[in-house]
């Protein structure tokens, strides 16, 4: 059809407003239309960004759970220090023993501190990861929330599959680093600047042995540390890819089967997923030498310690009681260290998904304000509500448009009018920009000169929301979400009645379609509506943009799979509805639109010729020509085809 945008769109050409979310937890849905405030989106897009930090976009998705993430640091924190008071019981409970005095109080601490310890760390990990569901949530919501107002050409800049990916897998590596990184490298700290300071207490020497080696190990994970971040980047994006190239096929899985295009497809998913897997080996290498220098530390440690610790017992310089308590604050410090070396992993990646997801807060957002000054048009939000709804009137006037810079116009000084309570059709060749005036009209983009009024208002002047409760709009391909007949139906008019719903079904002569469905208006249209044939979608589409009292009805090649019975039986259909609504309709086949009130004949971005279909032979000869390829000039004898 004419008009399609290109895959990379023109960008700055819908209103856009920036929005955040300040929710706490996931009670409400971050980032929800409501949170949109004011129009200054144009504004913020002229702002020089700060440059990007993974570390600041993680703190800031963490920063609304910091409380519920500290009381669990802090009950792990307590568990720890628990632990960290064993090695001193154990130590009195040696001389205790080696004294001959009773060691029934010593074991009744060191169990006791066995028990408050273990008690106090399964209750931090279960906050932790309590929190960490509440990460992950309210990230999705608000970035799903964020998703569906994106502006159409911020929407064909990005391929839904990587979107998607933001969504589920980079949400869930925000899970591994509020568990796994964030409050473990806090307690871990801490916890480690303590462990140094007790083993200081119960012996200098040893601890300096023990420093030395540590201080190799920090030099190898400083050095370790930026590389896992990149190379986990690189992971992310190229699992971004497969998603994009996997939604890509699927989609058009039909087209795929029929072309005989599978191993082709499977071949370029199987690349990306190679390409995935090295990036993933080459970030599993890295976190494979820090673990590996962690280890390495730990024994070096321990062998050192216990060399020069068993030295000094031999000397009699310390006790053996001592060597044994230092050596349980090694044991204990060990895994501080390597939590420490993987809180730094997980932080990187946590810091890579946090980037890619806070990328999508900077994306352009459809706002419901309007975007020029001016007043809204005086009681539309009561009109939306009543079933008499005034019809609109529609004109563009030099309207000129084009999808990119450089690309070549689509609309070139459009001028026309739309009647209210008529029929008007825009005919002409493909490319004649057809289509395009419907996505202007809706403000998926807007005119780069001139103006379109509805109601004698500029469209920029209305709010967003109010402008497409306003119009009903059937597309070329007719799309079918999945779920129920019903949820489909009633898309845009959640509140429909049951008889509102069978006379529209009586209607569009959907009657008989629900009637042979197992389930009726309940039953399951499959993905993309696979379950329904293309007239029966055809259907659906306009029955529910019926069923939503639009003032202004948008149809685009609307019956093109139609029969002639039907296509003649809706044709009265929206012969009908044009008593009272306004009716635009895009065709190709000529004998939908011979009895429009008005027929705008468009050729290469420009309006060529106005008038009804018997003036219009007379008096233009591209539109006779189109309906002499047709057979529909006087005299022919076939009123089928299509141009």
């Amino acid at each position: 059809m004419a008009g399609l945008p290109p895959s990379t769109a023109r960008p700055g050409t819908a209103t856009t407003v920036r929005t955040t979310s300040r929710d706490p937890g996931c009670a409400t849905a971050a980032g929800a239309p409501a949170a949109v405030a004011g129009a200054g989106g144009a504004a913020s897009r002229t702002r020089a960004p700060r440059a990007p930090s993974g570390y600041r976009a993680l703190a800031a998705s963490l920063r609304p759970h910091r409380r519920t993430g500290l009381a669990g640091a802090l009950l792990g924190l307590v568990g720890s220090t628990l632990g960290l008071a064993q090695p001193l019981a154990a130590k009195r409970l040696i001389d205790n023993l080696g004294s001959g005095r009773t060691a029934t109080g010593a074991v009744l601490v060191l169990a006791a501190l066995l028990l408050g310890a273990a008690a106090f760390s399964a209750l931090g990990q279960y906050v932790l990861h309590r929190t960490a569901e509440s990460v992950v949530c309210s990230a999705r919501r608000r970035i799903t929330g964020r998703l569906l107002r994106l502006t159409v050409p911020e929407l064909d800049r990005h391929e839904p599959g990587e979107l998607i990916s933001r969504a589920t897998s980079d949400t869930m590596l925000l899970r591994q680093a509020a568990t796994q990184s964030a409050a473990p490298a806090v307690t871990g700290v801490v916890m480690l600047v303590v462990t140094l300071v007790l083993m200081g207490l119960v012996d200098p020497v040893l601890l300096c042995v023990t420093l030395t080696v540590v201080a190799v190990l920090g030099t190898v994970v400083g050095v370790a540390a930026p590389a896992i971040g990149r190379a986990t980047r690189q992971a992310q994006e190229s699992v971004g890819e497969i998603g994009a190239a996997l939604e890509r096929a699927l989609g058009a899985v039909r087209a795929v089967k029929a072309a005989g295009a599978e191993q082709r497809e499977a071949a370029a998913l199987d690349r990306m997923a190679q390409d995935a897997r090295r990036t993933g080996v080459r970030a599993a290498g890295w976190q494979a030498l820090s673990a590996a220098a962690s280890a390495v530390a730990g024994q070096a440690s321990f062998l050192a310690v216990l060399g020069v610790g068993g030295a000094r017992v031999a000397s009699g310089t310390i006790s053996v009681s001592t060597l044994v308590a230092f050596l349980l604050y090694l044991f204990a410090l060990a895994p501080r260290i390597s939590q420490l070396v993987d809180a730094v992993g997980q932080l990187q990646v946590g810091a890579a998904a946090a980037l890619r997801i806070e990328a999508i807060g900077h994306m352009d957002t459809e706002t419901a304000e309007p975007s020029v000054p001016g007043t809204p048009p005086a009681g539309a939000a009561e009109a939306a509500g009543r079933s008499a709804r005034p019809a609109a009137t529609v004109r563009f006037e030099q309207v000129g448009f084009r999808y990119q810079p450089g690309l070549p116009a689509v609309h070139r000084s459009v001028s026309f009018t739309v009647p209210a309570r008529a029929v008007t059709a825009l005919v002409g060749p493909s490319g004649a920009g057809k289509t395009t005036t419907f996505s202007l009209l809706e403000r998926f983009y807007d005119p780069d000169t001139g103006r379109i009024l509805l109601d004698g208002r500029d469209l920029r002047q209305w709010p967003l929301a109010e402008l497409r409760a306003a119009i009903g709009y059937v597309e070329q391909d007719a799309p079918v979400l999945s779920g129920t007949l019903r949820q489909n139906l009633t898309l845009g008019a959640p509140h429909t009645t049951d008889e509102e719903l069978r006379e529209t079904l009586r209607r569009t002569r959907l009657d008989p379609v629900v009637a042979r469905l197992p389930l009726g208006l309940d039953t399951l249209v499959g993905h993309r509506g696979s379950r329904l044939s293309g007239g029966e979608r055809q259907r659906v589409a306009i029955a529910r943009a019926l069923l939503r009292r639009p003032r202004l009805l948008l149809l685009d090649e609307a019956t093109s799979q139609l029969d002639a019975d039907n296509e003649a039986a809706l044709r009265e259909t929206v012969a009908e509805a044009a008593r009272d609504i306004t009716v635009l309709v895009v065709a190709h086949r000529l004998s939908t639109v011979t009895t429009a009130d008005r027929i705008v004949v468009m050729e290469a971005g420009r309006v060529r010729a106005v008038g009804t279909h018997a003036e219009l032979l007379e008096t233009d000869s591209l539109y006779r020509t189109l309906a002499t390829t047709q057979m529909l000039s006087p005299g022919a004898t076939s009123t089928d085809g299509d141009a």
